[in-house]
């Protein structure tokens, strides 16, 4: 890098000497090209060390203000340098002066108006398609809250546009404002991952203002408006996926997908389970795996608190989740070696 500015400071101070040298071949009219030439070269470093440090925002917010303000002064000097002066050799001067200083003006504008560019809304300029569509995403208040949603769309698996209707951030901000400090706190979250999703470029969402005033419940707003729109409603909640269904609106449900991309559990693996709590029949054992489902151990009550190696049996599959069902390692290992003895011994 250094050694790239050492050869830009040596090349643009020896054009700029040869340049001066067309006018005169004076001495010291070839020296103050040369001393300008090594001041343009600094000044380009130092222009390119502030720009390596600078945000997009603020690159893209300099850049548009240099680009106007210079189209301004060019559109100002065409005028100017119609007018006859006594001397020509002013004009250049002149027209030099002015795209400096409205270049400046334009750049410093532009640079203090950055921080009001938002990126996420540039797409949306040049964006044709309507809202709404069967492409179209309507998530409802439950999946903002829970936030799987933006991890979601991170990795591209959710395609289309995204509509956020006013009904629901009104909920959103009913929740936040809630005076239970649960509640409160998972209104917030909303909001949060609500904002994260509209900072990233590569998530198209919208708000949008349809609404239903002679209707109440939100729920039921969002079938309606799923249903003019001819959109999808993306929701975790068990009852509105079950009502949306009934009416023949498509539903994604965020739980479902959950369930689904969980590694498959067959009978007869093995696994260590750490036990948390008794379970509801006697002498059961519940433990949880990392993904959260739950897993119930015959007679490992008295393991509660313990790491112990289980063997599966069966594998319940809900619309709530999954159950697994297992029993000891030790137990199956006894049944087993009761089994071969029974076998040699008739």
């Amino acid at each position: 890098m250094y050694v790239i500015r050492a050869v830009l400071l040596i090349i643009g101070s020896y054009l700029c000497y040869e340049f001066a040298l067309q006018f005169s071949n004076k001495q010291y009219i070839a020296l103050i090209g040369l001393c300008a030439g090594l001041l343009i070269s600094v000044m380009i470093i130092f222009i390119e060390r502030i720009f390596k440090k600078a945000s997009l925002k603020l690159v893209l917010g300099g850049s548009a203000g240099l680009f106007l303000g210079l189209i301004f002064a060019n559109l100002l000097t065409y005028p100017l340098l119609s007018i006859p002066l006594k001397d020509p050799m002013f004009n250049p001067f002149i027209n030099i002066f002015i795209n400096i200083i409205f270049g400046y003006l334009g750049m410093m504008l532009g640079i203090k108006k950055s921080e009001e560019l938002e990126l996420s809304e540039l797409r949306k300029i040049f964006k044709s398609e309507p809202k709404g569509g069967s492409n179209s995403k309507i998530l409802d208040t439950s999946v903002i809250i829970d936030g799987r949603i933006a991890d979601i769309c991170e990795t591209g698996f959710l395609e289309g546009e995204l509509l956020i209707p006013q009904f629901v951030l009104k909920e959103l901000q009913q929740i936040a404002d809630s005076s239970d400090s649960m509640r409160r706190n998972r209104g917030r979250r909303g909001l949060d991952i609500l904002q994260k999703m509209q900072k990233n470029v590569d998530i198209n969402i919208n708000i949008i203002n349809d609404d239903f005033p002679k209707i109440k419940e939100v729920d039921t707003k969002l079938i309606a408006l799923s249903q003019k729109l001819g959109g999808i409603v993306v929701t975790n909640d068990f009852n509105l996926n079950k009502i949306a269904e009934l009416q023949g609106v498509i539903v994604l449900n965020i739980n479902q997908l959950a369930n689904a991309v969980k590694p498959v559990v067959l009978p007869g693996e093995e696994m260590s389970v750490f036990v948390l709590k008794e379970g509801k029949e006697y002498g059961q054992g519940v433990a949880y795996l990392d993904d959260g489902t739950m897993v119930v151990v015959d007679n490992a009550r008295k393991s509660i608190g313990r790491n112990v190696d289980v063997s599966v049996t069966s594998v319940l599959q809900t619309t709530a989740g999954r159950m697994i069902f297992a029993k000891l390692k030790e137990e199956t290992v006894s049944e087993e070696h009761h089994q071969s003895l029974k076998k040699t011994f008739g």
